[in-house]
């Protein structure tokens, strides 16, 4: 069998940019202002929102990446679930996407591609959207993701902005994606691997849909910056402080095992060295630090709603499937950006 993470320089966990060297890089740049404009990047969300009418605003993202498992079919699957995830977190429906596709064709078969193409064409279609077409570069390094369109009324739009003090803070999927992968890579346990497969398959869609049924203040999806890297975009956007409850995480079946083994994906100490206003309790093990700085492929939902609806949102996600669905913490009145992990 082909193992495509041999051609990945980075296993798929490691960013090439770090939070800090991105956050200086856009700096830089000339701030856009156009009152059609709902969304940009002041405050690093997930995707951008154009105003088109009264009922209709556009949602934009693009994500791709190298490959984190061997089978072509699944990196399609994931790859694609991935980036249709922005869109969820914005409050919004995907309607259409365009492969990202950079590919060695020297080097690997081209049915490699076409399998590929396939898993993220299928995980496109769950999602009830179409692929429209896209665009293909050779490289040493295969890569694939989407560039992904979508709907939402303008008044429903979530951003990682909005989140209140006394809200109450869930999750959709357990944690743990980062060092699993890692884990796989070394052959080492096989069932949190596959169970890591899974949760990165796995469309945000029905989360999303249950979301929209209630009040949210705030959303956004956990990817490569990991639990605490989004958590402090938040926090930061929103003006506010969060506590986290390290005891009612949720993470994949031997995360916790491969964590404390050291298998921990490099951009978590890249992150963990940028976030300086993260404290955590002198009682929370190393390990489980190590995974709240995680990085996330394909993750869950992070959602910021008023206490009153907290446990009803949680049960209607449980019920529907998604069992690994918890309350993490709440918005705290603790300095803007601030975070304490206990």
């Amino acid at each position: 069998m082909i193992k495509l993470t041999e051609y990945s320089k980075n296993g798929g966990c490691a960013a090439k940019i770090g939070p800090g060297d991105l956050a200086e890089v856009l700096r830089q740049l000339p701030k856009i202002s156009d009152p059609r404009l709902l969304v940009g990047i002041d405050t690093s969300d997930d995707a951008g929102v154009y105003k088109l009418n009264e009922t209709t605003a556009l949602i934009q993202t693009v994500d791709f990446f190298t490959p984190i498992v061997d089978d072509p079919y699944l990196f399609g699957q994931i790859a694609a679930a991935n980036s249709l995830s922005d869109v969820y977190a914005m409050g919004g429906k995907p309607l259409t996407a365009m492969n990202l596709v950079a590919f060695p064709v020297c080097k690997l078969d081209p049915e490699v591609l076409l399998t590929i193409l396939r898993g993220g064409q299928d995980k496109v279609a769950e999602a009830g959207a179409l692929i429209v077409g896209g665009h293909s570069i050779h490289d040493d390094e295969p890569k694939y993701g989407l560039s992904v369109t979508g709907v939402a009324h303008p008044n429903r739009i979530l951003t990682n902005a909005g989140a209140k003090l006394g809200d109450v803070l869930l999750i959709t999927k357990a944690i743990g994606t980062g060092v699993l992968t890692m884990a796989a890579r070394a052959e080492m346990f096989p069932k949190g691997a596959a169970a890591a497969v899974r949760s990165m398959v796995k469309l945000n869609r029905t989360a999303a849909e249950i979301i929209e049924r209630f009040t949210a203040h705030a959303c956004t999806d956990i990817t490569g910056f990991g639990l605490l890297g989004h958590l402090h975009e938040m926090a930061n956007a929103s003006g506010i402080g969060i506590s986290i409850d390290t005891t009612t995480l949720p993470f994949l079946p031997e995360a916790k095992e491969a964590a404390e083994m050291g298998l921990i994906p490099a951009s978590a100490y890249s992150t963990r060295s940028y976030l300086t206003t993260i404290k955590f309790a002198p009682t929370v093990p190393e390990y489980i630090r190590d995974l709240c700085y995680d990085p996330q492929t394909s993750g869950g939902l992070l959602v910021s709603v008023p206490e009153d609806v907290a446990s009803q949102l949680l049960t209607d996600l449980q019920q529907a499937g998604i069992e690994e669905a918890a309350i993490i913490g709440r918005v705290s009145n603790k300095e803007r950006g601030e975070i304490y992990v206990y």
